[in-house]
């Protein structure tokens, strides 16, 4: 059975993500917190899980592995959600409705991978 149109929308998504995260390193590593060890690291490694994992969405072998690593991944990611809203320079000038809106856009990106185990 082919996989959805909407799968590879997400894949894409991800892949995208990851792939900015090497075009344009230093946005990563403004919004990145303190308290997280070798940063240009981290941002590499989350860069390579993000295309790993969308790529992962695109075969249904691999498929439900992405999903829970996709979800995995946006859990820890809200430490920098969470560290962004520590301070105005964390917030790396992005206004704070917005530091606050996307907090439950990542639970509804993990409720969407979620709704794809089922295929």
């Amino acid at each position: 059975m082919p996989l959805p149109f909407h799968l590879y929308l997400m894949a894409a998504l991800y892949i995208f993500a990851g792939v900015m995260h090497f075009v344009k390193p230093k946005t990563y590593l403004r919004i990145m917190p303190r308290y997280i060890p070798n940063h240009k690291l981290m941002v590499t490694l989350s860069g390579v899980a993000e295309i790993g994992l969308g790529l992962g969405l695109c075969f249904p072998k691999t498929k439900n592995i992405a999903i829970y690593g996709i979800i995995a991944m946006l859990l820890v990611f809200l430490l920098v959600h969470f560290y962004m809203l520590s301070g105005e320079k964390q917030a790396a000038g992005i206004p704070k409705w917005i530091l606050i809106l996307r907090i439950p856009l990542q639970f509804a990106l993990m409720y969407w991978a979620y709704l794809y185990l089922s295929l």
